[in-house]
């Protein structure tokens, strides 16, 4: 089977598996998922790695942690294009990341390059 060169919007709506260390895996866009450069690099089919081949991620997280860096992974992507008038709900945002986790996500954020 020939690869298939993909557009840049069809890549982007293309999607990818992200998976934690216990077990659970969460399906994203590929837009949302290049909001990490960690990912990106993982799955940029130029470097002809397994992550981008199989188009899955693993993520050296707890499921809980990866799901909050996919939702703000979300959050970034889909407010990426919106005007300065606009208003961006980051404290919407940041009151339903449980203050537990806080330190632990802050940590898997810096190594996602987010």
């Amino acid at each position: 089977m020939a690869d298939v060169e993909m557009t840049p919007a069809a890549a982007d709506n293309d999607w990818v598996r992200v998976t934690s260390d216990d077990g659970y895996s969460f399906l994203v866009r590929r837009k949302v998922a290049n909001a990490s450069e960690t990912m990106r690099d993982m799955l940029d089919t130029a470097g002809n790695y397994a992550e981008a081949i199989a188009r899955t991620c693993p993520v050296q997280q707890r499921g809980v942690i990866v799901e909050k860096l996919l939702e703000y992974m979300s959050f970034k992507s889909h407010y990426e294009t919106v005007g300065p008038k606009d208003e961006v709900p980051v404290q919407e945002f940041m009151d339903r990341i449980p203050p537990e986790i806080v330190l632990e996500l802050l940590l898997a954020a810096d190594y996602q390059n987010m």
